[in-house]
């Protein structure tokens, strides 16, 4: 519900996965109550960044060429995401081929800053740090190779880590 209520304004997520969300977390449930492994993330909604592979859907990247790009398998981080339990309720923003320090891109537009609409969100991240910033889950994906996480979480007001590659 937050997500739909605030996403029209800002344009943080791309792709609202609300619906299979629910399904999710039905079916986390009923393993929980055949006593299943619940994982450290059980139940937690988190978004994903559009330049990750989420099987079965886009991974445009931001680049109207790839729109109709779609993902055979997950990548490594969302299997790690849902391994722990955790619960994928949208795909969020990003420049094309999330190379910029602003989240606008022709394919989906601008992602607006939640607290300042004169200031930019940051990118390559933007969509990711909206995302928390505004409620929609307390885990938002994000990548960073030059500043993409930690360009949206100064202009959001959030935490982010970047942790090391090993």
């Amino acid at each position: 519900e937050r997500m739909r209520a605030v996403n029209p304004v800002l344009n943080a997520v791309t792709l609202d996965l609300g619906e299979e969300a629910l399904v999710r977390a039905q079916e986390l449930d009923a393993e929980r109550s055949r006593g299943g492994r619940t994982g450290p993330l059980f139940g937690v909604p988190v978004t994903i960044k559009d330049n990750v592979d989420v099987k079965g859907q886009r991974t445009p990247n931001g680049v109207v060429a790839f729109a109709g790009v779609i993902a055979p398998e997950d990548s490594p981080v969302v299997r790690n995401l849902r391994n722990a339990g955790a619960v994928i309720v949208g795909r969020t923003n990003t420049p094309e081929f999330s190379i910029r320090a602003m989240t606008a891109n022709p394919l989906y537009g601008l992602t607006r800053n939640p607290w300042d609409e004169r200031v930019t969100c940051g990118g390559s991240s933007g969509g990711a740090g909206v995302a928390a910033a505004i409620g929609i889950g307390p885990i938002a994906h994000g990548s960073d190779i030059g500043g993409s996480l930690r360009f949206p979480a100064l202009h959001c007001g959030v935490a982010g880590l970047k942790p090391t590659p090993s």
